[in-house]
């Protein structure tokens, strides 16, 4: 019987999905994290989960050749979403079942039935190492990394990412991420000032519209950054989700 860690790499590759590594179900719900224990709710017999990520821009490219093969795919609500779910559901399922695997899919752009904590299970799957940049990051993409579904399946697997224990920030004498911010919501003493950056970016928007540029000042991966529309993209979909917490959790505290 085939590794299905191998057969999730082998067919999620060509679409851009170069990061997946596996661990044991238990090693997330050891974590106590609320959704840890509720992988059951997903898949009864789950054993093992594999993390699905990406890393520089090659998913960017994929997506749009699908787009351009499916007329109107840009014009979705989610189209990188939907593209993911497409090869997962279409793709990735379906094989692994193929091989004898019972599999379901969990996405962290859908919180039905479970929403897990991705940063925290592509941690523990050994895809990215923590940073002060308030988001994880990888010894070959930096930054440029993004964590996309979690396969949950019914096999024992421990193959962890070459991320595992990866923790680069505590030994970076360049820092470049910090002096970068234009609101200062970066410093190794207090790392990413969530706040900070969510005002700046909602009273502010024009500055930061086009990138995150800590981001682009991680001395790490540099030559994997997703290209400028890929940015764009990215950083107009964060800054609904900041106005939405700007809204009710920090203009009134203003007031």
């Amino acid at each position: 019987m085939k590794d299905p860690l191998a057969i999730v790499r082998d067919l999620a590759a060509p679409y851009g999905f170069n990061l997946a590594a596996a661990m044991p179900a238990s090693r997330y719900a050891a974590t106590g994290e609320p959704a840890a224990a509720s992988v059951r709710a997903i898949h009864p017999r789950a054993r093992s989960l594999i993390v699905l990520g990406n890393g520089g821009g090659g998913l960017w490219r994929a997506l749009g050749a699908h787009a351009t093969a499916h007329p109107g795919w840009w014009q979705r609500q989610h189209p990188l979403d939907d593209f993911t779910r497409e090869v997962v559901e279409r793709t990735l399922l379906p094989a692994l079942a193929g091989g004898g695997f019972e599999a379901a899919a969990a996405f962290p752009f859908l919180g039905v039935p479970v929403s897990f904590n991705f940063v925290e299970l592509a941690r523990l799957a050994g895809l990215g190492g923590p940073s002060i940049l308030g988001m994880l990051v990888h010894p070959t993409y930096g930054p440029w990394i993004a964590f996309r579904a979690v396969i949950l399946l019914d096999a024992d697997l421990d193959e962890p990412g070459a991320a595992a224990g990866f923790d680069p920030c505590p030994r970076c004498v360049v820092r470049s991420c910090i002096p970068a911010c234009p609101v200062g919501a970066v410093s190794s003493a207090t790392r990413w000032d969530a706040d900070r950056c969510v005002t700046h970016r909602v009273e502010v928007e024009a500055d930061c519209a086009p990138r995150c540029h800590a981001r682009v000042g991680c001395v790490l991966g540099p030559e994997h950054r997703y290209p400028d529309d890929e940015l764009a993209y990215h950083q107009q979909r964060a800054l609904l989700a900041m106005r939405s917490y700007y809204e009710q959790r920090l203009r009134g505290s203003k007031r």
